[in-house]
């Protein structure tokens, strides 16, 4: 009898969870992720879009709702790209964080996008108070029906990393590939008895994420037979987002700039600094020595909107989809959110045909 009763506990506790976890989050049907094929179109197009920093809590702000649904209505993507900083600080429950998720996950849930993660350094401000790290985040993206996301290589540094690949449209090989970075928080208070103070005090790449992207990569050309072209997606931009602005590590004037919007092929803004780690992981020149990722994007600093070819490789941002967090300030404070659009086409030298910002005053959004 005893058994009996625990039974009926336990069967009545477990209901009364997935009947919370459905009011929370009503179209998350718990399957797995692991067999989702992403495939070209018959057309040989695919298109990407990426949105970053919405950076809300369990009420997100309308306009960035109004933002995500517009873009993907109006460039239909195959594949949306939530490139960290999803959430802020001010959640105080599990329920909350879910809700949250429930509010981003849904315009590419109901419109059969499929969609991905990466982590930037503000998701896990709310752990503290509700518990839930990164790896808790993870499981609840993953729950949804159109999610791709992988829980990421045993034994690296951060949560999401992982290789994506994307079919041809004849299905018969690997002909694109996304990379997917967590960059980190927060540098450590101090290494060797040094703190930071004075640098810029983000986290960086660890070797091992380094190291992973190189042997994977080298795997993945050796199952396919050739190189395949990539976009490497992470939420901290690296080192060289910076060195490209001003084609130089030392300078920073203007007249270095408009020799690197030349040399670079730079178009877009940058209104602050590149928020970059103290500490270059080398992330960039291992890219360069494989040969393999068209273009590497982020976001984290919200108002830089630019993208240049550094050395073959395009380095670019998105700006911030959200409206919930900071903007230009004053009457232009709105002016740059919107969204990154990748265009590719797998019969094209390199796949990635193009890439442009759309922005939320273009459709009326303020």
């Amino acid at each position: 009898m005893k058994w009996k009763s625990l039974a009926g506990i336990i069967a009545i506790a477990c209901a009364v969870v997935l009947m919370t976890t459905s009011l929370i989050s009503p179209s998350v049907e718990g399957k797995t992720n692991e067999n989702k094929k992403l495939q070209f179109n018959a057309d040989g197009n695919y298109k990407i879009v990426q949105f970053n920093d919405i950076q809300d809590d369990e009420e997100t702000d309308p306009r960035t709702i109004e933002l995500m649904n517009t873009v993907l209505d109006e460039e239909k993507p195959d594949l949306a790209i939530l490139n960290g900083d999803m959430m802020n600080g001010d959640l105080d429950t599990e329920e909350e964080v879910k809700q949250a998720i429930e509010n981003i996950a849904k315009p590419m849930e109901e419109r059969g996008v499929h969609w991905v993660v990466t982590f930037g350094n503000h998701d896990e401000d709310h752990t503290p108070k509700t518990g839930m790290t990164e790896a808790d985040l993870l499981d609840v993206y993953m729950s949804y029906e159109h999610n791709v996301n992988k829980p990421g290589p045993n034994g690296v540094t951060g949560t999401g990393n992982a290789s994506i690949g994307i079919k041809n449209s004849k299905n018969t090989e690997t002909a694109f590939n996304v990379w997917l970075f967590d960059s980190g928080r927060y540098a450590p208070g101090e290494i060797a008895g040094q703190d930071f103070e004075g640098y810029q005090q983000y986290e960086w790449l660890g070797q091992d994420q380094v190291q992973w992207y190189y042997e994977t990569s080298k795997k993945l050309e050796q199952t396919t037979g050739h190189k395949v072209p990539s976009l490497a997606f992470m939420h901290i931009p690296l080192p060289e987002f910076e060195f490209m602005w001003y084609a130089s590590p030392f300078e920073r004037t203007e007249e270095s700039h408009q020799k690197a919007v030349g040399k670079h092929s730079i178009v877009g803004e940058k209104n602050e600094c590149v928020c970059t780690g103290p500490v270059n992981s080398g992330m960039f020149a291992a890219m360069l020595e494989r040969g393999d990722v068209q273009g590497v994007f982020s976001g984290h600093d919200h108002i830089n909107t630019y993208v240049g070819n550094y050395y073959g490789i395009q380095l670019g941002y998105a700006g911030n989809a959200g409206f919930g967090t900071y903007g230009l300030g004053g009457e232009e404070n709105d002016r740059l959110r919107g969204a990154r659009i990748f265009n590719l086409d797998e019969n094209a030298e390199g796949v990635l045909v193009d890439t442009k910002m759309v922005f939320a005053r273009d459709f009326g959004i303020q």
